[in-house]
C-alpha cells in the first residue's frame, strides 16, 4: 500500500522582522499581494499569508526576531520568465541578483531584507543562456 497522495506545497513560513515592511518588498519585488480569504489568521501575531498573482504560490510572513534562514524557497519559471526577472530585479533590488548555471537548470538567487533566500530558476536552460548572452549579461 503506498503513501497518501500530497497536492502540492500549500505554503512556507518565511519569517521577517517587521511585517508591514516585509510586505512592500514582497510586493514591489516579487509582486505577491495579502491573500484575502486568509487575512484573519494575521491578527493578533498570526501569519500574515501573501501570494502571488495567479494565487498558486503562497508565503506566511511571521513577525519574529531575527534568526538564521535554513532554507531556499526556489521559485519556478521558464526561460522568458528568467529573463524578465533579472530584468526586473536588477531594477528593484540595491545589488543585482547573482546568477548561477546549474547545467540544466539556470538560476537567479536574492535574500529578501530579512536574509531569506530565494532562488527563481528554469531548467529551459539552454533557452535562458541565449536569452541572457543576448542581452549582454553576466556570463552564464
Amino acid at each position: 500500500m503506498g503513501l497518501p497522495a500530497l497536492s502540492g506545497i500549500d505554503h512556507i513560513h518565511v519569517f521577517v522582522t517587521d511585517r508591514a515592511a516585509a510586505l512592500a518588498w514582497y510586493r514591489r519585488v516579487l509582486g505577491f499581494e495579502p491573500a484575502a480569504a486568509l487575512l484573519h489568521w494575521a491578527e493578533g501575531g498570526g501569519p500574515l499569508t501573501v501570494a502571488d498573482a495567479g494565487g498558486t504560490v503562497h508565503l506566511a510572513l511571521f513577525e519574529r526576531p531575527p534568526q538564521p534562514c535554513r532554507s531556499t524557497v526556489a521559485l519556478g519559471t521558464t526561460a522568458q520568465g528568467l529573463h524578465a526577472w533579472w530584468s526586473h530585479l536588477r531594477s528593484e533590488l540595491p545589488q543585482p541578483p547573482s546568477l548561477e548555471d546549474h547545467s540544466e537548470s539556470v538560476s537567479l538567487y536574492l535574500a529578501d531584507p530579512d536574509g531569506n533566500p530565494f532562488e527563481i530558476t528554469t531548467y529551459e536552460a539552454a533557452a535562458a543562456r541565449r536569452l541572457l548572452r543576448d542581452q549582454a549579461m553576466p556570463r552564464v
